[in-house]
């Protein structure tokens, strides 16, 4: 591992220099205010950490996909080397960290002129989880690995139906428990319409992947609140906020929330409403709705109740899927198409490397973390896509969503003094490493986004061939924004709590022996939904959950989600859209392109606010989401006539859902399926 030069100019300023501020505060700095020695100490930064990124991001995707081989003899020894050079990867570049920061602290850089060199120096004072001594940090490490692999191994068996009057399982010699989320329980979540089937899979799901992690998830948070303590914040959550760069953050979130509920509430009434139609009694027409029914093993996403309950049934689908069969496409063409829109907006194509290193679907011969995932390999010209793509319309948005990170990486990542002139003409080929992220995490999520909501009009459907001419028909435009709000605002509160339950674990306003009935209170007061069945502190739902696992913040999507609206808005504007926000299309407008390039230019080197102030051309500098009910106001005005005899909202909005200690008997029907088949 190369950390020459680097290393060496950090073990000089850390012997010469004297630190001023204590390892545990926050933000810390020197005494050297030699502004000129602190930029060639950040050009000599740039280059080695782009180095040493490209190694850890290399390790880390041979890690994600190729988590076991096929062979059973050299299953175990393959995964043990894998774990063991994913592990070592990444201490090594802890220590890299450390000598990095070692000599970014002995600047005194809060006294700088350049607010560039002061930005990139705040970002190198937090160490961040290479605080912690070497011991801890290598357990912490092991951790993470351990939590992602038992979620992206985790299988379940089958459902088998029962007869009615079966006093014991149905006899299966043959039954193989080889169901993994991606794509069988996703698939069964989507289709399933037995009620039954779908509370199986949703409790196998969760059992069999939050129990083995609660345990290790704890001690995951004790070291990882030592480290942000380290680094001078009051827990992870605290850090983890302090990425967006105002103090009133949480303050900011619950104003945009409160502002997004009635559409939400509305919404939730109609859908339970049509679930009570399908399924009885199951489903109260003003209490929660069980979270197994809504077509998603987490009911973040409705898109798949759309067949069933949409509106003007007898209007044509807006949904794709089957043209997109009928005219060949696979994973490889979605991509290209994908990328072909970014090109419209006179963006650069994906280099040619991206298409053969780039993981677009699900391989047969081993097993891969499906969740799709956009790649950065800090070089300039190695940029990846993980994705178990299916042939679907939702899949298509999907890559959209994923090369809006590609576009941001490409245009990020060049630095001009790395990398040969060819890249010159790119977007902001002028920013260092520290600042080649979003404007905030959420600017990330949110440039995808942007450009699916125009993908997903008929408008565009209908341009690239995938859809027949549509009639300005306002029932059809009903459907589109409806199928629209099942996948954008279902999504709300779900992003909005995930982070405010995660953060009140780190706080310890959550204590260890609450955290389940602590999740489930959090989705009943925000999302409307409860479990299918009674759960108990043996469980931890939030763990079924890939982010949680993960380590992945998980606020950026609901600010995403907010963000994109306002940004397709100005996009709009630019391109000379005039008419409905929701009929709005911005592909081939170079306009509208030269705008959002300029929102790439920036990377992270100016505070999101000011991101959108330049946006926006100073109308505003804050999130505002009046867009989205702009842009859903004819469902809005059409969703409060349907529920003009309904009560928007749920019992149980401001109370929690009752852990029961007798859990057992509630999943004893499911432990005598699961033994049996698994010993028959």
């Amino acid at each position: 591992m190369r950390r020459f030069l680097l290393l060496a100019i950090a073990l000089c300023y850390a012997s010469a220099r004297n630190i001023t501020s204590s390892p545990n505060t926050r933000y810390i700095q020197g005494n050297n205010t030699d502004e000129k020695e602190a930029l060639n100490f950040l050009l000599a930064y740039d280059r080695e950490a782009s180095a040493m990124c490209n190694n850890v991001m290399n390790t880390q995707w041979d890690f994600n996909t190729n988590i076991t081989e096929s062979t059973k003899q050299r299953m175990l020894e393959d995964v043990l080397k894998a774990k063991k050079k994913h592990l070592e990867t990444q201490l090594e570049y802890a220590k890299f960290q450390k000598d990095v920061w070692a000599t970014a602290t002995t600047f005194k850089w809060k006294t700088f002129r350049d607010p560039s060199i002061r930005r990139q120096f705040k970002v190198l004072s937090v160490l961040g989880r290479a605080a912690l001594p070497e011991e801890k940090l290598k357990e912490i490490q092991q951790l993470l690995a351990d939590m992602r692999d038992i979620y992206s191994r985790n299988r379940v068996c089958p459902y088998v139906k029962q007869p009615k009057n079966a006093s014991l399982p149905i006899r299966l010699e043959s039954i193989k428990c080889n169901l993994a989320l991606d794509p069988d329980l996703t698939r069964i979540m989507a289709k399933s319409k037995d009620a039954n089937e779908l509370t199986y899979m949703w409790q196998q799901w969760h059992d069999e992947t939050g129990r083995p992690l609660r345990s290790k998830f704890m001690r995951y948070v004790e070291l990882s609140n030592e480290a942000a303590r380290l680094n001078g914040f009051k827990d992870t959550g605290d850090q983890w906020r302090a990425s967006y760069d105002i103090e009133d953050f949480n303050s900011e979130l619950d104003e945009l929330w409160m502002g997004l509920r009635p559409l939400y509430q509305q919404l939730h009434a109609y859908v339970r409403r049509r679930l009570h139609y399908q399924h009885g009694k199951i489903v109260s027409l003003d209490g929660p709705i069980p979270a197994h029914l809504l077509g998603n093993m987490w009911a973040q996403s409705w898109s798949n109740l759309y067949d069933t309950t949409v509106p003007f049934p007898n209007k044509n689908s807006m949904d794709v899927t089957l043209s997109l069969k009928r005219q060949g496409y696979d994973p490889v063409r979605m991509f290209q198409l994908a990328d072909q829109f970014f090109v419209s907006l006179g963006m650069k194509s994906v280099p040619d490397s991206f298409w053969t290193a780039s993981m677009l679907e699900k391989p047969l011969d081993r097993e891969v973390v499906c969740h799709a995932s956009a790649w950065d390999f800090c070089n300039g010209r190695d940029f990846r896509i993980k994705q178990c793509t299916e042939v679907t319309m939702e899949d298509l948005t999907t890559a959209h969503h994923e090369l809006g990170h590609i576009q941001y990486y490409h245009a990020g990542n060049v630095h001009v003094c790395i990398l040969p002139p060819l890249f010159s003409d790119m977007q902001y080929v002028n920013q260092p490493l520290a600042f080649r992220e979003g404007a905030n995490p959420g600017f990330h999520e949110a440039i995808g986004d942007v450009v699916a909501l125009s993908v997903s009009t008929p408008k565009h459907m209908q341009k690239i061939g995938l859809l027949d001419k549509a009639a300005d028909d306002p029932e059809v435009d009903i459907n589109y924004l409806y199928a629209m709000a099942l996948d954008k605002i279902a999504f709300l509160p779900f992003g909005f709590l995930l982070d405010q339950w995660r953060w009140k674990v780190f706080s310890g306003e959550i204590p260890f022996d609450q955290m389940n009935k602590a999740w489930w209170d959090l989705r009943l007061r925000y999302q409307g939904v409860a479990p299918p069945m009674n759960r108990s502190e043996h469980d931890f739902d939030a763990g079924a959950k890939y982010h949680v696992p993960a380590n992945t913040p998980y606020i950026r999507y609901f600010v995403s989600f907010v963000l994109q609206f306002q940004l397709h808005k100005v996009l709009c504007e630019a391109s000379g859209h005039v008419g409905p926000l929701h009929k709005c299309d911005i592909y081939q407008s170079r306009e509208a392109g030269k705008l959002l390039a300029e929102l790439l230019k920036l990377g992270s080197s100016k505070p999101w606010p000011d991101a959108i102030r330049i946006l926006t051309r100073g109308r505003t500098s804050r999130m505002d989401p009046s867009a989205i009910m702009e842009y859903f106001q004819p469902l809005i005005e059409w969703l409060q006539k349907q529920n003009v005899e309904e009560k928007a909202g749920w019992r149980g909005m401001n109370s929690g859902i009752t852990i029961k200690t007798t859990w057992f008997a509630s999943v004893l029907p499911f432990v005598i399926t699961l033994v049996f088949t698994r010993l028959w």
